[in-house]
């Protein structure tokens, strides 16, 4: 990968390859679950604390047949199958590895392996099966003549193996080869050997066992994924107007109904109820967005709340663990940090709302500022129910415009604004009269 992240952190849709890679695992119901990890990676296992597994050190890389060996400690009081897959197989769904353990289970098999059936083989093992439909040989490209390269079915190296012939044969396994290492596909040939029965399940989707190696793999990856999360929204009842030019990650969730414009971003743990209307270019992050709720174009929502039937944008910025309560609006170019803007309250031009608790049925007049930063310290702004702020206000924390207040428009406000008063803050208005033409007479252009 080119990159000091490891390989299997990387993200894909908003999640790390790793993650993508558990939770078709998990799904299956696994017994236990054993990562192994290479030396110092504690990047990886803090992430298999956090997704409940177990990690199991590699201590020198010698090959994918010595990493496999690295679990028989963890594993020496286990007696059953054991699946073992890739951490860059980020495709794999859980209804293609139940097939692969329940066609094992079926079969009574000491092995079976998955393989898949690629457009183009080159490259790849081939699986060379006798005339019973088991495993006679797992092949090479490199080693292959051409009556076996002739041959579309390769080997994904994932695979379901009886635990105890497992590392019995693991045992046995040499590195007497070019690379110096120990290799888990001669765990098939020794098998083979014994005259242990070795199954084969093909998977319907070839490219679901595809590896990550490179970026542009990851990237191909994602794509896959995208599809997938897209079609799945899809299929619940989410219209998207065009899907291609819409990312979705996977961990988001969105009610029937909603629809969805083109280049839209939905992040992270974000969560949009039913009927909402997201529009064109609007990106959300890590928030939520209640039922009825539309978000215009271009706007941002991040790590905030916004609940039923409220208006946004359009080019809006919520952020800060902003919350706008139900039929709040909030319009064009406003900024809303870290503030809370009450029920039916209305801010619907140009401004900034930082560090601001808004009551409900407020109007917030365009242009408005909240100040709510000395150069030290960050301090809030209280704007009560009913309250009304004209517009080009400049409110100067901390301070309260109290219930059914009034601000003048084009006021600074530092002082406090008792309940249903008029608080103005500008000098008195004073016209001279004649300038003009003494500015002209006077040789200078107005």
């Amino acid at each position: 990968m080119k990159s000091s992240l490891p390989k299997v952190l990387h993200p894909l849709c908003g999640a790390p390859m790793l993650r993508h890679v558990l939770e078709p695992v998990r799904e299956l119901g696994t017994a236990r679950t054993v990562v192994i990890v290479p030396p110092g990676a504690e990047v990886v296992r803090e992430l298999c604390s956090a997704l409940g597994t177990e990690a199991v050190e590699q201590t020198q890389r010698l090959g994918t047949g010595h990493a496999a060996a690295q679990a028989r400690a963890a594993l020496a009081d286990f007696d059953g199958p054991v699946l073992v897959t890739a951490g860059d197989a980020p495709l794999l769904r859980a209804e293609t590895l139940r097939a692969l353990v329940e066609a094992h289970r079926r079969s009574g098999a000491a092995a079976t392996v998955l393989t898949a059936k690629p457009p183009d083989p080159t490259g790849y093992g081939r699986v060379v099966r006798g005339a019973d439909g088991g495993v006679q040989a797992i092949v090479e490209h490199r080693d292959a003549d051409e009556a076996v390269r002739a041959i579309g079915e390769i080997n994904t190296s994932i695979y379901v193996f009886d635990c105890r012939r497992l590392f019995a044969a693991l045992a046995q396994v040499r590195n007497d080869n070019a690379q110096g290492e120990y290799y888990l596909t001669d765990v098939i040939a020794i098998l083979i050997s014994e005259g242990a029965p070795v199954g084969a399940v093909v998977a319907e989707d070839p490219v679901e066992p595809m590896g990550v190696n490179d970026r542009a793999q990851l990237a191909e990856a994602e794509g896959v994924l995208r599809d997938r999360i897209r079609r799945r929204h899809m299929l619940a009842g989410v219209t998207l107007v065009d899907p291609a030019a819409t990312y979705v990650d996977w961990a988001v969730e969105i009610g029937p109904d909603t629809t969805i414009q083109p280049g839209v971003c939905l992040r992270g743990a974000t969560r949009l109820g039913a009927g909402c209307a997201i529009g064109p270019h609007v990106t959300i992050e890590d928030s939520q967005v209640g039922e009825g709720s539309c978000i215009l174009h271009g706007s941002f929502v991040r790590s905030s709340t916004v609940g039923c039937r409220v208006s946004v944008g359009p080019f809006a910025h919520i952020r800060g663990g902003s919350e706008l309560e139900e039929g709040a609006e909030v319009g064009s170019y406003l900024e809303v940090n870290r503030s809370r803007v009450g029920p039916g309250t209305k801010a619907k031009h140009f401004g900034y709302l930082g560090d601001t608790q808004v009551g409900a049925r407020s109007n917030i007049g365009a242009g408005t500022v909240t100040c709510n930063y000395d150069g030290r310290h960050k301090h809030r702004t209280v704007i009560e129910d009913g309250a009304f702020i004209g517009s080009n206000a400049s409110i100067v924390a901390p301070v309260t415009v109290g219930r059914e207040a009034y601000v003048a428009a084009g006021s600074t406000i530092n002082q406090d604004v008792p309940a249903g008063a008029l608080g103005v803050g500008r000098t008195r208005q004073r016209n001279i009269e004649g300038f003009a033409d003494r500015r002209r007479h006077a040789g200078s252009d107005p």
